[in-house]
């Protein structure tokens, strides 16, 4: 009776039930991302002007991340702990070649050249970060001591004054942002929170002063009152502001957007296409929109409360909270409540590669709930 019930749990543990299950695929997380797909394509062919070509091209690139998503959940989470440490060595040996021989373009040095393809590779560090910091925290058991924090916070030091001299604030902060919060989630005290608040803002002053660029600094001013110079660094702003209020709840409908259509609005198909979506389909777009991010937010949550390990749990929730992030700092960006940074919104702004970092993240997070392990009977 013993040997049946161990044989019954074990074959349980390995057949399985439906080919999503053999590929490793959650259908609800999946789910999620086609809604995304299909809002973007409605809006982008929009925002582009009515190009079918870039409509083709950002289908193209859609397809690609769904491959390479479907790929890393092959992979169990384990594989990606203990490779965390060698990515991360590989990301700053290619931030350090950025600085050496990296491409310079509209003042910044960020790329590499690779002679078929151009890299970013600080998007690398967009899931390394986490990677790292969660495989990290968890071998040293929670919550964790004042030792590992601060070794933590070196980590993500490195990288971060690395992609700030090319210079890229705005990923160099995404970057700190997926560091702190699986230290935040592993149960870093509340005191330590405060001192480093506190650390932070005697900072502040230093960097505006010493590291922060000009067009960094009028980016900040901007944002504290855009009307002080309407036809240059506030315009565009301003135009996304109107875009955005003149949507209404209904909106202007589907390609009829004044501020889109007539090109008042910066980057509408890439850093502002939110504008482009509030005008011509108005709250109701913007509640649809969001429902579809929560539903996508909640599906990785729950993945996250029934990991298995310490690492999975944190590196999930961190994953999920990252791109609870982005969405909040994209919009805030384009409503005119957070300085522009260049942050896409995510799934949904054209563009390759935010989309396979983002498919590589949530790849990691189907691994995790598709490659729970075996249940065995123990006598």
């Amino acid at each position: 009776m013993l040997d049946e019930k161990k044989q019954d749990l074990n074959e349980l543990g390995r057949a399985p039930t439906s080919p999503f299950v053999r590929w490793h695929i959650d259908v609800q997380l999946m789910l999620g991302f086609v809604m995304t797909l299909l809002i973007s394509l409605f809006v982008l062919y929009s925002a582009s002007g009515q190009h079918p070509d870039m409509l083709l091209r950002q289908l193209m690139r859609t397809g690609l991340a769904f491959i390479v998503m479907i790929v890393v959940a092959q992979l169990p989470p384990r594989f990606y702990g203990k490779s965390a440490i060698y990515l991360y060595i590989v990301g700053i040996i290619l931030l350090i070649l950025v600085e050496v021989v990296g491409d310079i373009s509209k003042g910044a040095q960020r790329w590499l050249d690779l002679g078929f393809a151009r890299v970013q590779p600080s998007e690398i560090f967009k899931v390394v970060m986490p990677l790292l910091i969660s495989a990290f925290l968890a071998r040293g058991g929670l919550p964790p001591r004042f030792g590992s924090v601060v070794i933590a916070f070196v980590l993500i030091a490195i990288p971060f004054a690395l992609i700030l001299h090319q210079p890229d604030l705005g990923t160099a902060g995404l970057i700190a942002i997926s560091g702190f919060i699986p230290i935040f989630i592993a149960g870093m005290s509340l005191w330590w929170l405060v001192v480093g608040g506190v650390a932070a803002a005697a900072v502040l002053p230093v960097m505006w002063n010493f590291v922060l660029h000009d067009y960094q600094k009028q980016r900040v001013l901007t944002l504290i009152n855009p009307e002080s110079d309407p036809l240059g660094a506030g315009y565009h702003i301003i135009q996304s502001k109107i875009a955005i209020g003149s949507g209404g709840i209904f909106g202007k409908g589907w390609l009829q957007g004044s501020q889109s259509q007539l090109d008042f609005l910066p980057e509408p198909h890439t850093d502002f296409i939110f504008a482009v979506l509030a005008e011509e389909t108005g709250l109701i777009g913007f509640l649809i929109l969001l429902a579809v991010y929560s539903y996508i937010i909640l599906r990785c949550i729950i993945i996250s409360l029934n990991a298995q390990t310490n690492f999975e749990r944190i590196l999930a929730a961190t994953f999920t909270f990252t791109f609870a992030c982005y969405i909040f700092i994209n919009i805030g960006m384009v409503s005119g409540i957070l300085p522009v940074v260049g942050v896409p919104l995510p799934m949904i702004s054209y563009g390759g590669t935010s989309m396979i970092t983002l498919a590589v993240s949530f790849g990691i997070i189907m691994s995790i709930h598709t490659h729970k392990r075996s249940l065995t009977f123990r006598s």
